[in-house]
């Protein structure tokens, strides 16, 4: 990949946002681990419900619960149309003007109620609905990656609002306080 000659490198450094972030999705795999339940859902609701402070947690994480409500729901109502003239499941032509109409119904349906960033997770989960479901359990598998959402995000959150940037920056200021009292 070439970068034009006006391309400036990025400083690289380790920020809150990024410690957070990692933070929240691994306590996210660590809250399913002992459950032996998949978390990539929850770790990528995490990872995208993250904001640089509490407002933008939540309206991050807002959107995205929003969009996957929705584009579940879409999907899991054509996901049952489908199943009527293709009992198997197997992908056929007829999907794509489910999914065609899905899209529309999606985009509809978050700008008429003001969210316009939940179009994004909802047809991620629309797609996933459509074409990666299963025949026997595609209504509990699809409320599952909701539910998993939700748990990400309110992880996210949770890191966002127990640590926001003033505490951490507070403690930081202790601990080397502390550290320059014990080394006198």
């Amino acid at each position: 990949m070439e970068h034009s000659e006006n391309y400036v490198h990025p400083r690289l450094h380790i920020g809150m946002r990024n410690l957070k972030t990692a933070i929240a999705a691994t306590l996210c795999a660590m809250l399913y681990y002992p459950f032996d339940r998949n978390p990539v859902i929850a770790c990528i609701g995490a990872i995208f419900g993250m904001g640089g402070d509490v407002e933008t947690s939540r309206k991050s994480g807002e959107s995205r619960l929003i969009g996957t409500a929705i584009g579940g729901f879409i999907g899991i109502s054509f996901f049952r149309i489908y199943l009527y003239f293709h009992p198997f499941g197997n992908t056929h032509s007829l999907m794509f003007p489910f999914l065609f109409v899905g899209i529309v119904l999606l985009i509809m349906i978050s700008q008429y109620f003001g969210w316009p960033d939940a179009v994004r997770p909802g047809g991620v989960m629309l797609c996933i609905i459509l074409f990666s479901t299963p025949v026997d359990s595609y209504i509990s598998y699809s409320l599952n990656r909701m539910f998993d959402t939700a748990i990400g995000v309110m992880v996210s959150f949770g890191v966002n609002y127990f640590f926001p940037r003033d505490r951490v920056l507070k403690w930081l200021k202790t601990l080397k306080s502390v550290k320059k009292f014990c080394d006198e």
